[in-house]
């Protein structure tokens, strides 16, 4: 059970203190965070498009949707600035930590809610369109960048993943007022799939769902554990380490001597800088923007995982760094490495 009292005061918080703190005794709610005009925004979305099936959302330790329940698990470390900052600390990097990722990732959890809620993947559009949602989803799965049978949504092309990530990524796009997606998959065989969740979404508007369950699954208070071994956790679940195929190139840019240690970390100084690079490197790599930030995210945790420090002239090492990203992404694009596992 939460502790009796006021929750700790997140702000005064050293991360050592932090890190000691219960998970149920945070005393969060999405309710006067910043999450919540995003959650009213994706209300509205639905709304327009005559969705109501009374979609609930709640804070806990990850995004998802359960199977059966039409709603919407919230990490809770989105709910408090100072929870964020401790996530990417932590994980170098905050999962739906922007608006626009946020409504991104939100869309794409509402994707399966609503299959949730009117069990879509039962109908014959929904398999002729997706594939059997039955089927074991893979430890694995090896995308292929080129592939226009699947929309582009979420990083790693995870539309490929499995036949439900199929389905939550199209109705995400299909749901995004602004994504214009029958302009932009015009050419693409992945616009018959866009249809399919048009026509099945034409066919439910305004209708009962058949699941109206009002459980919240894992949600944040049943969560006793503390946040250090949250932590601990997700980055043995996560992070079973970073390619070793980027080492030699990155030690020759970067420094790993003990001199150095009044440097930022290569790492830190990456994060700082990463929308110039990826400015660069995109423009260099002809919009290949998913493959980028990938290779990019997995070349700043082999920084860390090797400690080594920013030294030398900023320029000089952003210009550097970014010929190498480019040559990097590049080789993975054409040659396709795996991807490491879910």
């Amino acid at each position: 059970m939460a502790r009796r009292g006021p929750p700790p005061d997140l702000d005064v918080l050293s991360d050592d203190e932090l890190l000691e703190q219960r998970l149920c005794d945070l005393g969060l709610r999405i309710e006067g965070s910043w999450l919540e005009p995003l959650v009213e925004q994706a209300r509205r979305e639905l709304s327009r498009r005559g969705l109501e099936f009374g979609a609930r959302f709640w804070l806990s330790d990850e995004w998802l949707s359960p199977a059966g329940v039409p709603g919407v698990g919230v990490p809770f470390y989105l709910a408090h600035p100072r929870l964020i900052r401790l996530e990417r600390s932590q994980m170098l990097e905050v999962e739906g930590g922007t608006r626009k990722q946020c409504m991104m990732l939100l869309r794409h959890e509402l994707g399966h809610a609503i299959d949730h809620a009117y069990r879509l993947h039962r109908r014959q559009r929904w398999r002729e369109a997706f594939g059997s949602s039955s089927q074991p989803y893979p430890e694995w799965y090896r995308p292929n960048p080129a592939s226009r049978r699947f929309v582009q949504h979420l990083d790693a092309w995870y539309a490929q993943a499995h036949p439900d990530e199929d389905f939550a990524e199209t109705f995400a796009v299909w749901l995004n007022p602004r994504s214009r997606w029958r302009e932009r998959y015009a050419t693409w065989p992945a616009l018959r799939k866009l249809e399919a969740v048009d026509q099945l979404m034409d066919a439910i508007a305004g209708t009962e769902p058949a699941v109206r369950s009002r459980e919240r699954p894992y949600s944040l208070p049943s969560f006793r554990l503390r946040l250090k071994t949250y932590y601990k956790r997700k980055r043995e679940r996560f992070n079973p380490g970073y390619s070793t195929n980027y080492d030699d190139d990155l030690r020759r840019l970067f420094d790993e001597g003990t001199n150095s240690k009044r440097a930022p970390t290569a790492a830190a100084f990456l994060r700082k800088h990463s929308a110039e690079i990826r400015g660069h490197v995109v423009r260099w790599t002809e919009g290949q923007e998913l493959t980028v930030d990938y290779v990019l995210r997995h070349m700043i945790g082999r920084c860390r995982e090797l400690g080594l420090r920013a030294k030398g002239p900023k320029q000089q090492l952003l210009m550097d760094f970014s010929i190498l990203l480019t040559v990097h992404s590049m080789t993975y694009l054409y040659r396709g490495r795996e991807w490491h596992a879910m």
